[in-house]
């Protein structure tokens, strides 16, 4: 018989209150995804609002309190100040709320939406500020309609226009582009080829190419007969591509029959053309905008973290609606109760959200002095558990206060987690920074003779000149993060 044991065993856990994971949420995310999140939070909850929506029933526009300064409640479209009744943060109504609320509603209450909005401009148009990016497709086949075709060849080209990828590329086998019984008869390689001729001369010259070969080819038939070059050029692109990228101009000029001079001018005319003629009608995406959290200037000798207080995203507790609810005694009271709960948890996240960021930025400032005076040269090694300690939090938190947020500079914009790097010894006895030796590194490049460029040998040798030891494989790894090509690459002839 099988007996069944039970035991009591204690155990510390630590969790996370629904307060604590929404300030940790917050504090990773970007200010393009807060941005998002605050206005979902807007969109949902009835106690939050934009700052800036004042309106009123005759366009008074009255001042707005943004988050930041510790307050949940502000004017809004009744036209009250907090002083006449506004919500407390403890949630205990004054004493004249009800009265206040309820029944009866100001005047210049106008419901949930603006009757009438307080500006210089007139009447919002949707057709003044909305626009609409044309994609490649779209411009593809507003230009196939300027030519007279039968439904089937007109078919077959919209088939290869969708098909084409945001390169500009068709990559996708002939075999591929139309489903079984789509066209009647089947479509041979013949008629795919014709098609793909005329969707070629649709749009820029190299859009519809099947690899890069072809599409420079493209390029440069277009160009005009009398361009200089131009037969060399075709030729070095159709047979001798491989040498071009090895910058083998004394090979080009054997085989080809031809002087360095005009192998190297044919090569400045392949370089002008462009690989991937698709991304001229490539949308930017909006994401890709990087909106910095910090804004450093010089003041006197120092230089300090100014926040981008435009970048934060703005929310506040609607005082009509708190006063509203306090006023009530229904049966819904609860889930109310907890919408308002959240409204003043989020105001307060991201409060706490902008304070961390900061605190984080100027701990990191304070130590990169150097580096907005000098440049990356003087980037000085730094570490998370340096500033946790410094301002006694934990180093996970540093590691989301720095993660996918910028500042901006006089020297440019970069992620905070920029200007974390390991040390690195050096025959002094002290430390530098890897960024200072990557900047050293391209430096050292910079000033080459491009006919006898330096080997990551040589540059290994002339950083154990300047006192910093590290191995050629190091070198080798820090000039692939800085996108430059190996020696034989570089080299010039």
């Amino acid at each position: 018989m099988t007996q069944i044991r039970i035991e009591q065993q204690a155990r510390q856990q630590l969790s996370l209150t629904p307060k604590q994971q929404q300030s940790v949420k917050l504090l990773q995310m970007s200010t393009l995804e807060l941005s998002h999140e605050v206005n979902t939070a807007i969109a949902n909850n009835p106690f939050l609002e934009e700052p800036d929506e004042t309106w009123t029933d005759h366009g008074a526009q009255e001042e707005d309190n943004h988050v930041g300064t510790n307050n949940d409640t502000d004017r809004h479209h009744d036209g009250h100040t907090p002083s006449e009744g506004s919500a407390s943060d403890s949630g205990d109504p004054p004493g004249n709320a009800q009265e206040q609320a309820m029944p009866d509603m100001p005047a210049a209450y106008s419901g949930d939406y603006p009757r009438h909005r307080n500006t210089d401009q007139g009447a919002s148009d949707v057709g003044v500020w909305a626009h609409s990016v044309i994609s490649l497709q779209d411009s593809l086949l507003a230009d196939l309609c300027g030519y007279s075709l039968n439904e089937r060849d007109r078919k077959l080209a919209e088939h290869i226009i969708e098909a084409i990828d945001d390169d500009g590329y068709l990559r996708t086998p002939f075999c591929e582009l139309a489903g079984a019984g789509q066209f009647d008869p089947d479509v041979g390689n013949d008629e795919w080829e014709i098609a793909l001729r005329l969707v070629q001369q649709l749009g820029a010259p190299g859009l519809g190419a099947r690899h890069l070969i072809e599409c420079m080819t493209l390029q440069l038939d277009a160009l005009p007969a009398t361009t200089p070059h131009k037969k060399l050029a075709l030729l070095i692109v159709s047979e001798h591509l491989d040498k071009l990228g090895r910058n083998d101009t004394p090979g080009l000029a054997h085989v080809l029959r031809s002087t360095e001079h005009e192998i190297q001018a044919a090569s400045t005319l392949i370089r002008s053309l462009e690989p991937r003629p698709g991304n001229r009608h490539s949308p930017v995406d909006p994401s890709t905008y990087i909106v910095p959290d910090v804004i450093v200037r010089k003041a006197g000798m120092q230089w300090i973290a100014v926040s981008n207080e435009a970048a934060i995203p703005q929310a506040r507790l609607n005082a009509t609606y708190a006063r509203m609810f306090q006023g009530t005694r229904y049966s819904g009271r609860t889930l109310m109760a907890k919408e308002l709960q959240e409204a003043r948890w989020l105001l307060r996240s991201l409060e706490q959200r902008g304070n961390t960021i900061q605190r984080v930025a100027e701990a990191i400032i304070a130590r990169q002095q150097t580096f907005f005076d000098y440049g990356e040269i003087a980037l000085r090694p730094l570490m998370l558990s340096e500033i946790a300690t410094e301002l006694e939090i934990h180093e996970s938190t540093v590691s989301r206060a720095t993660s996918n947020k910028y500042l901006a500079s006089p020297r440019g914009i970069f992620e905070f987690k920029h200007f974390f790097s390991r040390e690195l010894p050096t025959q002094s006895g002290g430390t530098c920074s890897a960024g200072a030796v990557r900047a050293l590194i391209q430096e050292m490049i910079g000033d080459e003779d491009p006919k006898s460029p330096l080997s990551d040998v040589v540059l290994t040798n002339k950083l154990e000149r300047e006192g910093i030891v590290v191995a050629r494989r190091t070198v080798s790894k820090y000039r692939a993060q800085i996108k430059i090509p190996p020696a034989e690459l570089r080299r010039a002839f």
